[in-house]
């Protein structure tokens, strides 16, 4: 590696390549971005000041024996700015006649230009590129758009040629062919926008001359309609980290891989490929070593497991009306309820290998109940990643009772299955989070209507509000005549499982903390329980009574425990 100031002159010699990986994502500045740029840079002309635009960095590429130019360097950091300067530097050659001297800069001998630019943008920049004059030029992309900013903004009288090539400067650094990339890159990280996994993936596994491989192996998968892409590129939320579906895919399939016993690989190993953070170089060290740099078949692998991933993972559950019956759906709804995305490694797992659908569903079954129990019973998930990317891969627990086989003789007691015992008497003891409270008490809901054949259409979880039936500040309406009353109890039972319940949209503050008779009817056009729980199964029966204390809440705690207990059977 080396470091070090770089000028335009010394970047664009028109003797050296500098390659956009081919399949990077498209040139993304606009209008705020080329003006800034174009202010700085008649600062620099007029001032004769140097002007730093960042970080540039270079990887020095092989070339092939048939090439014309022996110099290569793939461009890691720097597109959007080498591109910028490009375009600018063209339209001013243009605007002053100075077309020789951009020609011995940025075209080579053969007349291309210097920055060879990937599959996006390449047709519009090399256009730009080969220009004789000024023209309008036809199509909307944003090196075009680029490219007309400049032609009626560029002042040839605030601008120079020269003096730009001298004075606007780069912190450069080259790399050598086994320098680690994306190490550099993130620590620099000067273009504020880190680059995916899936994004340093594709031009890891692609070059220009694997077109027709990319268009089968990824394109198909991952890119060919805006629905496809959209799906991919939604975020969800993993620990205290937003990601993308397509690199949660990426590293739950690496965390498959990495099970097989044919690779044979130690505890150190493990964890080293089950980093989040290196996931890209935890990819190239283990096709290069354990997989002997067969990176086709590993893209045929990929592609199986997109399509499973695709058709078994998704957020939108959480806002459309849930089955009663176990499965994919139920488990999508447990793992986005409950932030438990650690589940998704073995769920995939679950999805290739199991082919008998009553054998799966009953496998997520065990999953559902094992994760309600446990975040009832509050139970930790430190362990889960290990879990379920690991443990259940590692062994190849397939079924219900080998699940239940496991836990029993696992002496792992941070991941054990709480008990009954335990189960019941956290309803009346747990407090937990509110999202949790309304999952829990939103897939009760779900099985006990679907026994009752309720009229009333039950909506997605993530369309429910969590309601206290005695609110938090019950001081303020709520009476008491009982000397012997204990406050401290009924602040602390208020928050427990029974006395929360769903509904369909949060109340008015003043029907919220208002008396019981009053939080059930409303006032006026501010509905009370009565409206806004309407069918909600787990409530109507109480909305019945003259009084809610804690008596009642320990009687609906016993209710819930029993259905709960009913449902997630172990």
């Amino acid at each position: 590696m080396d470091a070090g100031k770089r000028m335009v002159s010394e970047i664009f010699t028109g003797s050296k390549i500098l390659e956009v990986p081919f399949f990077q994502r498209a040139y993304v500045w606009k209008e705020e971005n080329w003006e800034r740029f174009l202010e700085d840079i008649e600062y620099v002309c007029s001032s004769g000041m140097p002007y730093f635009m960042g970080s540039l960095i270079l990887k020095q590429q092989m070339t092939l024996s048939n090439s014309t130019v022996g110099d290569i360097r793939l461009v890691i950091d720097g597109q959007q700015r080498l591109t910028t300067i490009s375009i600018l530097m063209k339209v001013l050659s243009l605007k002053v006649g100075a077309q020789n001297k951009f020609g011995r800069r940025f075209l080579l001998d053969d007349g291309s230009p210097v920055l060879r630019h990937n599959r996006n943008d390449l047709p519009a920049f090399n256009k730009i590129m080969q220009l004789d004059t000024l023209e309008e030029l036809p199509d909307d992309s944003r090196i075009t758009e680029a490219y007309r900013y400049f032609c009626e903004n560029a002042n040839p009288d605030k601008l120079n040629f020269d003096t730009i090539c001298n004075k606007v400067l780069f912190v450069g650094i080259d790399l050598d062919q086994d320098d680690d990339e994306q190490q550099i890159f993130d620590t620099i990280n000067s273009l504020g926008v880190t680059l995916t996994t899936a994004e340093l993936l594709k031009n890891y596994f692609f070059t220009r001359r694997d077109i027709d491989a990319y268009k089968q192996d990824w394109y198909e998968v991952f890119e060919k309609d805006d629905e496809t892409r959209n799906y991919w590129d939604t975020e969800i939320t993993t620990g205290r980290t937003k990601r993308t579906y397509i690199d949660v895919f990426f590293y739950s399939f690496l965390l498959i891989k990495i099970q097989d016993p044919a690779y044979d690989l130690s505890t150190e190993e493990k964890v080293k490929f089950s980093k989040f953070e290196r996931l890209f170089d935890s990819y190239k060290t283990f096709i290069k070593d354990k997989c002997n740099c067969d990176r086709i078949s590993i893209l045929k692998e990929i592609r199986e497991y997109a399509t499973l991933f695709r058709n078994a993972i998704t957020q939108n559950v959480l806002w459309e009306e849930l089955t009663p019956d176990a499965g994919i759906e139920r488990i999508n709804a447990v793992i986005f309820t409950f932030d438990t995305t650690t589940l998704i490694p073995y769920v995939l797992y679950i999805e290739k290998n199991i082919q008998n659908l009553a054998t799966k569903n009953d496998l997520y079954a065990a999953l559902e109940a094992y994760i309600v129990r446990r975040v009832v019973t509050r139970q930790t998930t430190k362990n889960y990643n290990r879990l379920f990317s690991e443990r259940l891969i590692l062994n190849q627990v397939l079924s219900r009772d080998d699940f239940n086989a496991y836990n029993a003789k696992s002496d792992d007691v941070n991941n054990r299955i709480p008990s009954d015992e335990e189960v019941a008497k956290a309803f009346h003891e747990s407090i937990i989070v509110n999202k949790y409270a309304a999952g829990v008490l939103y897939l009760i809901e779900s099985k006990i209507r679907a026994r009752n054949f309720h009229s009333t259409r039950l909506l997605g979880v993530g369309k429910y509000s969590l309601e206290h039936l005695m609110p938090k500040k019950w001081r303020n309406k709520w009476k008491v005549e009982d000397e012997n009353f204990d406050a401290a109890y009924r602040d602390w039972t208020l928050l427990t499982l029974g006395n929360l319940t769903i509904i369909t949209q949060s109340l008015n503050t003043s029907i919220r903390d208002a008396d019981w008779q009053t939080k059930k009817t409303g006032v006026g056009t501010k509905g009370g329980l009565i409206k806004y729980a309407d069918g909600i199964e787990t409530l109507s029966d109480y909305l019945t009574l003259d009084e809610w204390n804690e008596d009642k809440i320990c009687e609906r705690a016993s209710y819930l425990a029993e259905k709960a207990l009913q449902i997630w059977k172990i």
